[in-house]
C-alpha cells in the first residue's frame, strides 16, 4: 500500500453502513429462513449460496461461511461493500414480501469476509501447471476474478494494466464511504497471493504491445479494460476552470489531498449512480451547499433511490427539470446557467436562471473504449461494447471479454461474474486445444 497517499481525503470518511459484531452477525443470521429455493441466490449475478453462508454464521462456522462466499465471488469481501443489495439479494429476500426486515445479505457477508482477511484465511491453490497462458487486458474487478479463476486451473496468467496499482474501480471509483482504496488494494493483494499471476503495468493498446502480439503470448486473451474517460458536456464556457468530469473528482480526492475550502457552492449535473455518488463525496468533503441539477423529474433519474434517500438525508439540495446551457465565469466557473423543462423534458422558453457554482461536476457518463479492438479480428462492438457471446466468448475464438467493456458500466459483482465464468470458458477452450 506504499503506493497511496498518507494525506488523501478519502480518509475523511467513515462507513455509511457498520460492521456486525459477532453477537450482531449470529442474531442476523438466526432470523434467515434458509429457503430451499431462495430467490436472493437468484438476484446474486455471482451465484453465491446466500443461505448456507448465512447458516454457517449462525452455528458460528465463520470459516466455512467465507469458503462459501468466495467459491463463487472471489470478491465477496468488495461486493458485501458496493452491491446495492437492495436491489439485489436483500431486495428479493422473502421477508419483503411478509412485512418483516429483509435479512441484511451484504452485511452478513462483510462480517465473514473480513473476518477471512483479519484471520488470513486461505482457500484456494494454483491448479498443477497445464503449460499454456492466458493474457488479461485490466486489472479490474473482472480481470481479477478471471485470473484468479484461471490460476486455479493451473494456466499462466499475464495481467497488463495501464495503471501502476491494481484494483480498477474497486480503487480509483467507489465511494469511500462504501469502501476506501487502501482496503480495495489489501483484496487485491489477497487475490494475487495464489501465485503464479504476473503483472506488466503501464501498458498501452496497441502502443506497447499490438493484439497480435499478445495473441502470439497467449493460448487466449480476456478484454476486461473497462469504460473511458467523462463524457464532457460541450456548452459556452467549457473552457473554465472548475469544470470536472465526476469519474476525475473522485478519482483525485480518493488517491490524492484535495482542498475545497474555496469552494462554497457546487453543482453536480447528472441524475445516475455516479451522480448520486458524487454529491454526497462533497458534502462529505465539507462544500456548504451541493445540488443535484438534473434534467428530467425525480422518478426519471436512474440512480437507485435509497442512494438518493441517503443523498438527501445528508442535504443535498434537489434541482430537477433543468437543462444546463452554458458556464458562466471569469476564467474560474462561478455559476450554471440553467433553463427549466417540461414532462417531456424539452426546455420552457425564458425559464433560463443562474445555479452558483464555484465547482460543477460532470456525471453524464463515460466514454466506450470499443475503438481499442477495431482492428481485432472478429471482434465486433456494439454501441462502443464488446460484443460476446454469454460465455463471454467473441467472435475471435481465442478472444473473451467481461466487466465494463462488454456490459455498459454495471455493477462489480457483475464485473466477477463474467471474468469468473470467461475464466471457465477459456478453460474449456484451451484444455480441449
Amino acid at each position: 500500500m506504499d503506493e497511496l497517499d498518507p494525506e488523501r481525503s478519502e480518509q475523511v470518511f467513515e462507513d455509511f453502513k457498520k460492521a456486525y459484531t459477532a453477537n450482531q452477525a449470529i442474531v442476523e443470521a438466526n432470523r434467515c429462513l434458509y429457503c430451499s429455493d431462495a430467490p436472493c441466490i437468484t438476484a446474486c449475478p455471482t451465484g453465491i449460496d446466500i443461505p448456507s453462508f448465512i447458516r454457517k454464521i449462525s452455528t458460528r462456522n465463520t470459516e466455512g461461511s467465507a469458503r462459501t462466499i468466495f467459491a463463487s465471488n472471489i470478491l465477496g469481501m468488495s461486493c458485501s461493500r458496493v452491491c446495492p443489495v437492495e436491489t439485489l439479494c436483500v431486495g428479493d429476500c422473502v421477508f419483503n414480501e411478509m412485512g418483516v426486515p429483509p435479512i441484511q445479505i451484504g452485511k452478513l457477508q462483510r462480517y465473514a469476509t473480513d473476518m477471512a482477511f483479519e484471520k488470513d484465511w486461505t482457500f484456494f491453490e494454483a491448479g498443477a501447471d497445464t503449460g499454456k497462458s492466458v493474457g488479461i487486458v485490466g486489472g479490474g474487478p473482472a480481470g481479477l476474478a478471471a485470473a484468479h479463476r484461471l490460476r486455479r486451473f493451473g494456466h499462466a496468467v499475464t495481467i497488463y494494466e495501464k495503471r501502476d496499482i491494481l484494483g480498477g474501480l474497486n480503487t480509483f471509483g467507489v465511494a469511500p464511504y462504501k469502501m476506501r482504496a487502501d482496503a480495495a488494494l489489501s483484496e487485491v493483494e489477497w487475490v494475487m497471493s495464489i501465485g503464479g499471476i504476473t503483472v506488466e503495468h503501464g501498458v498501452t493498446i496497441p502502443e506497447t504491445y499490438s493484439w497480435d502480439d499478445l495473441l502470439g503470448k497467449h493460448e487466449a486473451i480476456f478484454l476486461a479494460f473497462g469504460l473511458g474517460p467523462d463524457t464532457r458536456l460541450e456548452l459556452p464556457g467549457s473552457n473554465l476552470d472548475g469544470i470536472v468530469g465526476a469519474v476525475d473528482f473522485i478519482e483525485d480526492f480518493k488517491l490524492k489531498a484535495m482542498d475545497l475550502s474555496a469552494v462554497k457552492q457546487a453543482v453536480v449535473i447528472g441524475g445516475g449512480n455516479t451522480a448520486l455518488d458524487a454529491v454526497r463525496e462533497l458534502r462529505g468533503l465539507g462544500v456548504p451547499e451541493v445540488t443535484l441539477a438534473y434534467r428530467g423529474a425525480e422518478d426519471q433519474m436512474g440512480g437507485y433511490a435509497h442512494e438518493w434517500s441517503a443523498g438527501k438525508d445528508e442535504g443535498v439540495i434537489s434541482a430537477f427539470n433543468l437543462q444546463p446551457v452554458a458556464y458562466e465565469g471569469q476564467g474560474q466557473v462561478d455559476g450554471l446557467r440553467v433553463v427549466r423543462t417540461d414532462a417531456d423534458k424539452k426546455p420552457i422558453p425564458g425559464s433560463a436562471h443562474t445555479l452558483p457554482a464555484q465547482l460543477v461536476v460532470l456525471a453524464v457518463g463515460q466514454s466506450k473504449l470499443g475503438e481499442l479492438v477495431s482492428d481485432l479480428d472478429g471482434v465486433e462492438t456494439k454501441w462502443g461494447r464488446v460484443v460476446t457471446t454469454e460465455s463471454g466468448q467473441t467472435g475471435h475464438p481465442r478472444v473473451f471479454a467481461g466487466g465494463d467493456c462488454t456490459n455498459g458500466g454495471k455493477e462489480v459483482v457483475n464485473g466477477v461474474a463474467e471474468g469468473r465464468d470467461a475464466a471457465i470458458a477459456i478453460h474449456s477452450m484451451i484444455s480441449e486445444a
